[in-house]
């Protein structure tokens, strides 16, 4: 689980990083700080070619973006998010029932005694959810296991799997990176209607297919890697190819 924290005073923001990590290192491996910002311009800025999976949030800032426009922005990009607040004052929190940004926690830094307990519960109940994303369909992720670590991987963002050299290993290709992990190719085959077994060893994201070559019976995915068509699933594949561009168009 990405974790990344927007705190302006330098003090919170180092004990909220020491308290995520020690936990981290107690409890759940999976948990990582990605970005840890003094300013939400510095969030914006990172969202805009990465994506994490739980903030935490102060709502005042001394610019012109406040934390609840910040959450508001995230919530634009990824409904799904954890936003969990953390504010000196209370009475600011209606403003997030306010905006509807569904805050998983509230965290009050004028509790100090609290505090470390505080982060620590709402941290157990956000990788709980985030747990639980990746084991409902309906959200569009796919979890793997890897070691004792979970990642939760959008279905949109998987480019293709492939079998590994490795005994019953699996590798898994997207666009932020590359996991290997036990399992069988045939557990995937379902893994919705854009994804296509084109060969014993491969399942490919069709909406990330850039080109077919019949001649040679490969297909390239978006990011240029070369992946075998078995001959007779060629057929199969240009079909679902050209089903999926027309329902791209009827949808446009």
């Amino acid at each position: 689980m990405k974790v990344i924290i927007c705190e302006d005073e330098q003090n919170q923001r180092h004990f909220l990083q020491t308290t995520i990590m020690n936990y981290a290192a107690f409890y759940e491996t999976s948990i990582e700080i990605v970005l840890s910002a003094s300013q939400p311009e510095e969030v914006v800025t990172y969202l805009s070619n990465h994506r994490a999976d739980c903030y935490f949030l102060d709502i005042e800032f001394g610019t012109t973006m406040n934390g609840i426009d910040l959450a508001s922005h995230i919530r634009q990009q990824d409904p799904l998010a954890t936003i969990i607040f953390i504010t000196t004052h209370a009475d600011k929190l209606k403003l997030t029932f306010t905006y509807k940004l569904a805050a998983l926690d509230f965290i009050i830094k004028d509790v100090p005694g609290e505090l470390t307990e505080q982060v620590r519960n709402a941290l157990k109940a956000a990788f709980a959810k985030y747990r639980q994303l990746g084991q409902t369909d309906a959200t569009k992720y796919f979890q793997v296991h890897i070691g004792e670590r979970i990642k939760n991987i959008k279905l949109d963002d998987i480019y293709y799997l492939e079998t590994s050299p490795q005994p019953h290993k699996i590798e898994l290709h997207e666009k932020n990176g590359y996991y290997e992990f036990y399992g069988k190719m045939k557990d995937f085959e379902k893994l919705g209607e854009d994804f296509f077994r084109c060969h014993k060893s491969y399942i490919v994201n069709l909406r990330h297919v850039k080109d077919i070559n019949k001649k040679e019976r490969t297909l390239t995915i978006a990011n240029d890697a070369v992946c075998p068509v078995s001959f007779r699933m060629m057929r199969e594949l240009q079909i679902r190819i050209a089903k999926l561009a027309q329902l791209s168009q009827g949808s446009s």
